[in-house]
Protein backbone atom coordinates (compact mmCIF):
# COMPACT_ATOMS: atom_id res chain seq x y z
CA UNK A 1 0.00 0.00 0.00
CA UNK A 2 1.27 3.44 -0.85
CA UNK A 3 2.03 5.93 1.91
CA UNK A 4 -0.83 8.24 0.90
CA UNK A 5 -3.32 5.37 0.94
CA UNK A 6 -2.15 4.29 4.39
CA UNK A 7 -2.48 7.85 5.63
CA UNK A 8 -5.99 8.17 4.17
CA UNK A 9 -7.14 4.91 5.73
CA UNK A 10 -5.63 5.83 9.10
CA UNK A 11 -7.28 9.26 8.91
CA UNK A 12 -10.70 7.76 8.22
CA UNK A 13 -10.29 5.32 11.09
CA UNK A 14 -9.22 8.13 13.46
CA UNK A 15 -12.20 10.28 12.50
CA UNK A 16 -14.58 7.38 13.04
CA UNK A 17 -13.11 6.60 16.45
CA UNK A 18 -13.11 10.23 17.57
CA UNK A 19 -16.61 10.71 16.24
CA UNK A 20 -17.84 7.74 18.25
CA UNK A 21 -17.11 9.69 21.44
CA UNK A 22 -19.85 12.14 20.44
CA UNK A 23 -22.52 9.43 20.18
CA UNK A 24 -23.64 9.66 23.79
CA UNK A 25 -26.82 11.68 23.10
CA UNK A 26 -27.67 10.04 19.78
CA UNK A 27 -30.72 7.88 19.16
CA UNK A 28 -30.30 4.22 18.23
CA UNK A 29 -31.07 5.06 14.60
CA UNK A 30 -28.43 7.80 14.50
CA UNK A 31 -25.85 5.49 16.05
CA UNK A 32 -26.65 2.79 13.49
CA UNK A 33 -26.25 5.29 10.68
CA UNK A 34 -22.89 6.52 12.03
CA UNK A 35 -21.57 2.99 12.45
CA UNK A 36 -22.78 2.07 8.96
CA UNK A 37 -21.12 5.13 7.45
CA UNK A 38 -17.83 4.36 9.23
CA UNK A 39 -17.86 0.72 8.19
CA UNK A 40 -18.84 1.68 4.65
CA UNK A 41 -16.02 4.21 4.42
CA UNK A 42 -13.44 1.66 5.53
CA UNK A 43 -14.91 -0.99 3.21
CA UNK A 44 -15.00 1.42 0.28
CA UNK A 45 -11.41 2.47 0.90
CA UNK A 46 -10.23 -1.13 1.08
CA UNK A 47 -12.14 -2.26 -2.01
CA UNK A 48 -10.95 0.65 -4.15
CA UNK A 49 -7.38 0.75 -2.92
CA UNK A 50 -7.77 3.96 -0.94
CA UNK A 51 -9.65 5.93 -3.57
CA UNK A 52 -11.40 9.02 -2.17
CA UNK A 53 -14.44 8.35 -4.34
CA UNK A 54 -14.64 4.77 -3.08
CA UNK A 55 -14.33 5.92 0.53
CA UNK A 56 -17.05 8.56 0.19
CA UNK A 57 -19.29 6.20 -1.78
CA UNK A 58 -18.85 3.47 0.81
CA UNK A 59 -19.68 5.91 3.60
CA UNK A 60 -22.84 7.01 1.81
CA UNK A 61 -24.04 3.47 1.14
CA UNK A 62 -23.13 2.34 4.67
CA UNK A 63 -24.96 5.32 6.18
CA UNK A 64 -28.13 4.53 4.25
CA UNK A 65 -27.97 0.86 5.25
CA UNK A 66 -27.31 1.75 8.89
CA UNK A 67 -30.21 4.18 8.85
CA UNK A 68 -32.57 1.52 7.55
CA UNK A 69 -31.33 -1.10 10.03
CA UNK A 70 -31.76 1.26 12.96
CA UNK A 71 -35.17 2.52 11.83
CA UNK A 72 -37.32 0.01 13.69
CA UNK A 73 -35.31 -0.28 16.90
CA UNK A 74 -35.89 2.06 19.82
Amino acid sequence: MKTIQKFALASVAAVVLLGAAGCENMSHREKSMAVGAGAGAVGGAVLTGGSALGTVGGAAVGGVIGNEVGKNKK
